[in-house]
């Protein structure tokens, strides 16, 4: 065949394969012979399918083609031969015998006497090269394993066994790009084309109201979209395309090949339990969690009233009454309406992306939109006479890179504006109803928008004002609303009938039609039911006087929450952005706020920060309550103490200028404020602590009398256990126990915890690829509930469960070998791997699939951090050099090498781990040469380097969970305590204070390998030592902080805001020296 009918067979199996049209897909791959898929062979030879395995094979191979064909037919036929004779079915062997093997008597006739006489044997085991022949499946796995050596090795298949690296549904997207083309060449292009067969050209009918051509787009409007360019795929790894896990034990559990497989969330991740009841006054008609700081809840209601509330205080924070700002300015027809009628309602309100305007939706003409202070301010920004009637839904976009809101009406129209400014930009018209709801969402380079009309039309349209572009029915054809998951790959619509059947369904958008419908609604609704979505897995509704949970790839109900009582029939109801809480509305007008274990943990992190702060003298003149901001997770895997590798993890950001706010009528008296100033210059010493009577610290027991060094040390999520990974592969637990001492079982250094292993006594024990653990980089990272772990010690990744200490399956086999390891800061299943070659992996955990391969370093990665909010990722590597990549599309953004400090010449090479601060913005770099902190730009804004009372290289460092704090440890043992936004140096720790002296060497080195942060004691601390040792060390009960702050310099640098993110504080990955 041509090059190109080569070609287009690909993109025909392609498209077979994703219409699951497997027969014929595995019928063209033999008949046409261009791609052996390793897969399917393996699956053939393991279910003992021998006439379909050498069918398969015919169409490549043939027995007498060269030695390796020979060899590949000879072990299958006999496999075969003796699996026969194990089932003493003697006739059949045989008939093996003659019919199959005979044909290799003339190449080794000795052989062929020698299969022979196993005929003659009650057992063919007897036979002393057969004696360890065990049962069946372990038989066809050995000699599987052989099989791929000889296919790989085979010349006949070579380029047979990768398939061509290509985009998803790439026949469909070449295809609407040639029907778009055939109707750009018509005479007269009609504006919204109705393309029904590929059977002939296309052509358009005379226009009649002299429209232009519409630009190329696909027909099914969210179908294949071409391809951005400048996006490295590398779908072509042997990995990637073979989708399958190696063989494991009978229960792993497999992450690939299963049409629903496994999550990494459980129940356990959904918030159920109601920890705060907020009383709004009146009817809450619309909810909106803040998308950065994560405990703010915009609340509009039934009187027009807005209200933005703070759910860790239950304080409100804002609020504002309806009013018409100008009502000069308004068109006849609103003025007539509220003349009529004041009475008005909020219908919408939401926050834009980055949180910082928030709309407002109302039912009558009006949308207003605010800036959003972070003091509490809402400011007016814009208002808009946007509809005649009611406007029923908004939402934002960024059409032309800048911000625009989007509305739609009971006008039956769709109007995009400046969300700055107001102005209009767009109408869309063409629905028959009022529109109820929008939703907009883009493919790579695609914007578009779908809309709901209360007859139960969809439609959707790009931002061209040439028509919809679909036209699809909604379940129940009324009041239908639509939203996509957080990574925007799965589209979900539910609405309810004017009978009040209720539908929650999942669109195949290519197809425009449904994909999966979701049982559990009452026959009758009692209202209009409201959905959302979370952490890619699951859906939420209200129905029934309850909150309904469904996990995305399951048509029936996972579980139910009925919030303790006091819920209308549909209670509206919203996810914050990293599923950790969820507000429902109530039948009394007000809210209650549901969390998981990592909601509780946020809301008491704020609590005890907010008690803190009223002990404490105020620091900050301030009228309004303080804001407590979540901070959005940061996620590094590394020994810098960024806790990288557990993005899931989220504590409160708390603004250390407003934790006592004063009355706004005091004025600070300033010249005694100067005196204290002096006088603390001259009185502050720093904290230098050298014996253990000055703090508690405590040796973990060991069982091991020769521990390797802990080269990775990470608390649990829950705080409450202490992981640790030693230089030869193997993992090690503590668990705190509840107990007199310890009633509530929590992580301290006064009570010591128990080295935890399962009762059956494994290990968790890394692969190591028969290499030396010793020599390789090892990396690790824990999931958010803690039931997983993934590691590897320069083998291939394992995935280990934490209650039993089973490997659930491998993946990334070396070369090159995983350095180190961050999840996704929205998707648990999506992993930023970082490899010895330098490249960095963008790995689908769940399909075991690679999406994206991003090259920039020149040597390992030493750590990667994500930035949820500015929606990046950062790496470093052994090369010293630091790199931004975009989320989205994970093309780098910018690069920057570190620079060395003043002291030291040359180019600095060396292991260099980043982490960002819990404000997502500010970035700790750690090199052995310097702590720095950079801006999101790379700008580096301060740094510090080894001096006077800490003179050693730097080995490790971390931020407090609270952000406020730098953990560091240096190669003398020693460890410093940093102010985190100035890098001033607060407290030493000798060695000596915390080694206990019975085990404090002599001449020879030890000093923490790794420090790591607890999740929500900002205090405590635990070291990962060169002998193998590990302590955990805090303050004092009657000194509880390590030492006082040092004087501020005038001119401080830029301030930056404490927000304590568990997941951002935590070292995983901590550097081997």
């Amino acid at each position: 065949m041509s090059s190109l009918s080569r070609e287009l067979v690909f993109l025909i199996l392609q498209f077979l394969d994703e219409e699951k049209f497997k027969e014929t897909v595995h019928k063209l791959e033999q008949e046409s012979g261009f791609y052996f898929n390793m897969k399917h062979f393996e699956d053939l030879v393991q279910g003992g399918e021998w006439d379909e395995v050498e069918k398969y094979l015919s169409g490549f191979t043939k027995v007498e083609d060269n030695r390796y064909s020979m060899k590949i037919f000879f072990e299958i036929r006999k496999q075969k031969y003796l699996e026969a004779l194990d089932r003493h079915d003697r006739t059949k062997a045989v008939e093996i015998l003659v019919k199959d093997l005979k044909v290799f008597a003339s190449f080794n006739e000795e052989l062929f006497k020698e299969i022979t006489q196993l005929l003659t044997l009650e057992n063919f085991r007897q036979n002393e090269q057969l004696s360890k022949y065990g049962d069946t499946k372990s038989a066809r796995n050995i000699m599987l394993l052989e099989l791929k050596k000889l296919i790989e090795a085979n010349p006949l298949f070579r380029d047979k066994l990768n398939f061509p690296p290509f985009k998803a549904s790439r026949l469909r997207t070449l295809i609407n790009q040639s029907l778009n083309w055939q109707h750009q060449l018509c005479k007269n292009p009609r504006p919204n084309p109705d393309i029904k067969t590929l059977f002939t050209d296309h052509s358009c009918a005379a226009p009649t109201n002299g429209a232009r051509a519409p630009p190329p787009a696909n027909g099914p409007l969210v179908g294949s979209i071409p391809n951005a360019p400048g996006i490295d795929y590398q779908s072509a790894d042997s990995e990637h395309l073979m989708k399958r896990m190696r063989v494991g034990q009978p229960d792993e559990v497999s992450f690939s090949g299963a049409s629903h497989p496994a999550n990494m969330y459980t129940q356990e991740d959904l918030p159920k339990q109601v920890v705060r009841t907020l009383n709004q006054g009146s009817n809450v008609m619309s909810l909106d969690f803040h998308p950065v700081q994560q405990t703010i809840l915009l609340v509009g209601t039934n009187v027009g009233d807005i209200a933005v509330w703070e759910v860790g205080s239950r304080e409100r924070i804002a609020h504002k009454t309806f009013k018409v700002w100008d009502i000069g300015s308004c068109t006849l027809p609103l003025q007539a309406a509220l003349m009529k009628d004041a009475a008005i309602s909020v219908n919408r309100c939401l926050w834009s992306p980055d949180g910082n305007i928030l709309g407002v939706a109302f039912s009558k003409h009006i949308v207003q939109t605010y800036t959003f202070v972070p003091n509490g301010d809402l400011r007016q920004q814009a208002e808009i006479d946007a509809h005649i009637g009611g406007v029923n839904d908004i939402a934002f976009s960024h059409p032309n890179k800048t911000l625009s809101i989007i509305t739609c009406g009971d006008d039956k129209l769709i109007k995009v504006w400046d969300a700055q400014t107001g102005q209009k930009q767009y109408t869309f018209e063409g629905h028959e109803a009022p529109v109820y709801s929008v939703c907009p969402h883009y493919k790579e380079s695609i914007q578009f928008i779908f809309s709901t009309a209360i007859d139960g039309k969809i439609k959707a349209w790009l931002y061209d004002c040439l028509g919809s572009r679909v036209d699809y029915d909604a379940p129940g054809h009324w009041c239908t609303t639509m939203a996509y998951s957080a990574d925007g790959t799965r589209l979900f619509s539910c609405g309810t009938s004017k009978e009040g059947d209720s539908h929650l369904v999942e669109w195949n958008e290519t197809e425009g039609a449904i994909k999966r419908t979701y049982n559990g609604f009452r026959k009758r609704s009692l209202g209009v039911v409201q959905f959302d979505t979370t952490r890619n897995r699951f859906l939420a509704a209200g129905d029934e006087f309850l909150v309904k949970f469904w996990d995305m790839d399951s048509t029936n109900i996972l579980t139910t929450a009925d919030c303790d009582g006091g819920l209308p029939a549909s209670p509206r109801l919203r996810f914050n952005r990293e599923g950790s809480l969820l507000a429902v509305t109530t039948s009394d007008n007000g809210i209650k706020i549901l969390a998981n274990t990592d909601g509780q943990r946020l809301l008491r992190m704020l609590e005890s920060r907010a008690f803190e702060g009223s002990r404490g003298p105020p620091q900050q003149i301030n009228s309004k309550p303080p804001i407590v901001a979540l901070g959005p997770v940061s996620n590094v895997s590394c020994p810098i103490a960024v806790n990288a590798e557990r993005p899931d993890r989220i504590l409160p950001a708390v603004s250390t200028s407003g934790l006592a706010p004063m009355d706004a009528s005091r004025t600070p008296d300033v010249k005694p404020r100067i005196t204290d100033e002096s006088e603390k210059v001259k009185t502050w010493k720093l904290a230098d602590i050298v014996d253990n009577g000055h703090l508690r610290a405590l040796h973990l027991s060991d069982t091991d009398t020769n521990p390797s060094k802990v080269v990775r040390l990470l608390y649990t999520n829950n705080g409450i256990a202490l992981l640790a990974l030693g230089s030869n592969a193997v993992h090690k637990l503590w668990k705190w126990q509840r107990s007199d001492r310890n009633p509530n079982g929590k992580s301290t250094a006064s009570v010591a915890p128990q080295l935890w292993q399962p009762a059956n006594g494994i290990l968790m024990t890394n692969d190591t690829n028969d290499g030396n653990p010793e020599e390789a980089t090892a990396c690790i990272a824990l999931s958010k509930n803690d039931s997983y772990v993934m590691s590897a010690s320069g083998g291939k990744v394992s995935l280990f469960n934490m209650m039993t200490f089973k490997v659930m399956t491998t993946f990334m086999a070396p070369p090159p070998a995983a350095t180190f390891l961050a999840f996704h800061p929205q998707d648990n299943n999506i992993i930023a791997i970082g490899m010895e070659d330098s490249t960095i992996q963008i790995y689908n955990v769940r399909i075991d699939d690679v999406k994206s391969k991003l090259k920039g370093h020149q040597k390992k990665i030493t750590g990667l951090a994500f930035s949820q909010s500015m929606n990046v990722l950062v790496s470093s590597g052994a090369d010293a050099q630091l790199c931004v990549w975009s989320i989205d599309g994970w093309e780098k953004k910018k690069s920057r090498y570190i620079q060395p400090p003043a002291n030291r010449s040359g180019t600095l090479v060396g292991d260099t781990r980043v982490q960002f601060h819990n404000d997502q913005t500010h970035l700790l770099v750690v090199h052995e040469s310097q702590l720095a902190i950079y801006d999101g730009n790379l700008e580096c804004l301060r740094s510090w380097s080894p001096r006077d009372a800490l003179p050693a290289p730097i080995s490790s460092a971390i931020y407090s969970c609270d952000g406020l704090l730098v953990y560091a440890a240096f190669c003398d043992g020693a460890i410093g305590v940093f102010e985190a936004e100035s890098l001033r140096l607060r407290c030493r720790i000798a060695p000596s204070a915390y080694i206990p002296p019975s085990i404090l060497p002599g001449p020879g080195r030890v000093y923490p390998l790794v420090v790591a942060a607890h999740p929500v004691e900002p205090n405590q601390i635990a070291l990962g030592m060169s002998d193998g040792k590990v302590h955990v060390v805090e303050p004092l009960d009657a000194d509880p902080k390590w030492g006082t702050a040092p004087p501020q310099d005038n001119g401080a640098h830029p301030a930056i805001s404490a927000a304590p993110s568990a997941a951002s504080n935590q070292a995983s990955d901590q550097p081997t020296r």
